[in-house]
């Protein structure tokens, strides 16, 4: 359902997170690495959400990511919005260019009611709630860390 730009930008978001927690504002290589993502396209992502004033950078010595208040809840709507764009939860999902209940698709009253549920989700999910989740132990942010546990 989602793109890669918004895969990315949410993990790379609670990594960001869980490192500033720590005292460390973590680079584009560091975050690519940790979250399994290429890092280029890392980077092109990163340029996005801190031109939105998502999360904030610093060059040089002592630099890297950090959220100004780290505090405030973020949303993955928040993220959604600023990566897929507002109109992410208007599109049909069948892939018209317009779908409503006057012309509606094959899927459009069952697609509805899962693209209500999943707003429902992503405004109650925080960036700040799945890092706690990642911090616990009782979720991962890539497939190494899923392999790794898997052996022990």
């Amino acid at each position: 359902m989602l793109g890669k730009t918004t895969e990315y930008a949410i993990r790379s978001l609670v990594y960001i997170y869980i490192r500033n927690l720590k005292g460390e504002r973590p680079g584009f290589k560091e975050i690519a690495r940790n979250i399994d993502s290429p890092e280029g396209f890392t980077g092109k992502v990163l340029q996005i959400i801190t031109g939105a004033g998502l999360v904030s950078s610093m060059k040089g010595r002592g630099g890297g990511f950090f959220f100004d208040n780290p505090d405030k809840p973020l949303s993955l709507l928040d993220i959604i919005n600023v990566t897929e764009g507002q109109e992410f939860f208007h599109k049909c999902g069948f892939g018209l260019k317009s779908c409503d209940t006057h012309n509606p698709c094959p899927m459009h009253d069952e697609y509805v009611a899962v693209r209500k549920s999943f707003y429902s989700l992503v405004n109650t999910l925080t960036i700040q709630s799945l890092a706690f989740k990642v911090s616990q132990n009782k979720a991962v942010l890539n497939r190494l860390e899923i392999t790794d546990s898997s052996i022990g």
